[in-house]
This record gives C-alpha cells, structure tokens and sequence, in this order.
C-alpha cells in the first residue's frame, strides 16, 4: 500500500506556528476558591452557633422571671404565716382573743387563667386582688406590674404550699413548669432549696 505524502506547506507561505499548550486552572486561583469556601463556611457556621446563643440567651432571662417570681410567692407565704391573726368566733369580754398564724389558702384562680402561647399578659389591679386577708393573691401580697410570660398559680394546705410558673414561650403548645414548695414545721416555714423546672426552654 503507497503511504500518503505528508500535505505540503504551500508556496510562498511562512510555516504554520505551533499552537500553544493548553493551560488549566492557575494554582493561585484553585487556593483562592478554596479559603473562599472555608470562609463561607465558617461563616454560616458562626452565624448559627450566634443565633442559637441569642435564643437561649433570651430563653434564660424570660425562665428567670418565673424562678424569680416564684420565690418571691414563697417567701410571701411564709412572711403570711408569721402574721398573728384573731379568730372570728365570740369571746367573752373576761378573755383575751387567742392569736392565730396559718398560711395563707389557696387562691382561687391563677393569673392569667390560662397559660400564655408565646405572648406576653398584662394583668390588670383586680387580678391580684383576689381573696382576703386569710386567703388568695390578697393574702399574699404578691403582685405584677409589667408584662408576664407565665400564669402564676398558688395551692395550699394547711401544712405545706406550692407556687407555680406556667409558659409557652415559643407558642407550640408544650407547657414549661416551674413549683417552689414549702412546708410548716413546728410552726415555721420550711421553703425548699431550689424551683423545680420542668421543660424550661419550652
């Protein structure tokens, strides 16, 4: 078989230059890319570590209100069974009222009645005016002024108390709980050491 002349450079014409070799990406920019990706990362990583940090921050200060008010509520109620009061029964004028010292019963609704979903309740002068001097928010002498997160409840019998913290702070529908109890021994107030929490950051 006749191999096949290779083509001619025709007359007159200066020879073909070589074509250039192929480059790829310089290495400069591969690095580049990369440090960007690492950052964009980085970055979006920080961005949700700092927006979970800000929500458990604002969680904490919004529990604290509950824990706050809730010893406050015991210490009012031991406060109220060191009061002397006078039993409303007759005495004869040759005798002197017996004193007596009881905690203060129960209230008879919480404040608000039902538990905040994820807003705040204002309550009102009246609701904390419930009951009378031997019983409810009235015998307590407890109040709130500003904006509250969570219904405050208070049971009693005559030997022990328990105050409670109701919430829904991001409104799904589960309760958050927070009780402070205390007990009446030989005649004093006995508050427990710590608030008993249950699902805090709900």
């Amino acid at each position: 078989m006749t191999q096949p002349y290779p083509p001619q450079q025709p007359m007159g014409y200066p020879p073909a230059a070589p074509l250039p070799p192929k480059k790829g990406f310089p290495t400069w920019l591969i690095v580049l890319l990369a440090v960007l990706g690492v950052g964009v990362v980085l970055i979006a990583t920080l961005a949700v570590l700092a927006v979970t940090g800000v929500k458990r921050y604002q969680t904490q200060a919004k529990n604290a209100e509950a824990i706050s008010n809730v010893g406050q509520i015991g210490k009012n109620a031991a406060e109220a069974n060191t009061r002397e009061r006078m039993m409303g029964a007759y005495v004869a004028p040759s005798r002197k009222p017996a004193p007596t010292q009881a905690l203060c019963l129960s209230a008879a609704a919480k404040v608000p009645t039902s538990v905040p979903r994820g807003t705040k309740y204002v309550s009102g002068p009246t609701d904390w005016l419930a009951g009378n001097e031997t019983k409810g928010w009235a015998c307590l002498q407890f109040d709130i002024l500003g904006p509250q997160y969570y219904s405050y409840g208070y049971v009693s019998n005559p030997s022990a108390f328990t105050a409670t913290a109701e919430g829904d702070l991001d409104g799904n529908g589960t309760t958050s709980s927070f009780a402070l109890s205390g007990e009446v021994v030989a005649g004093t107030v006995i508050i427990g050491p710590r608030v008993l929490e249950t699902d805090p950051g709900e």
